[in-house]
């Protein structure tokens, strides 16, 4: 199973957190692989410089809502 974790602290809300966690749930749902993900949330993973901070099985990766489609398939789909 794989593993993303979004942070929902302070600091990645301003950011868009809330669109990109919208947009996983929808990317997974889409694609059929809700039994292959499973998606959390977190508060501050201390890495707030870029966009949102997101972990793949403790991958780090900055995320925003304009490119998470492209995180996803990345990220998510090449490895499930």
């Amino acid at each position: 199973m794989l593993k993303i974790t979004v942070c929902i602290g302070s600091s990645c809300h301003i950011k868009g957190s809330r669109q990109v966690v919208e947009q996983l749930q929808r990317l997974i749902a889409e694609n059929n692989v809700a039994d292959k993900v499973d998606l959390g949330g977190t508060f501050c993973m201390g890495n707030c410089q870029q966009g949102v901070c997101v972990t793949v099985n403790d991958a780090f990766h900055s995320v925003t809502p304009d490119n998470v489609v492209e995180f996803f398939a990345k990220e998510v789909l090449a490895k499930v």
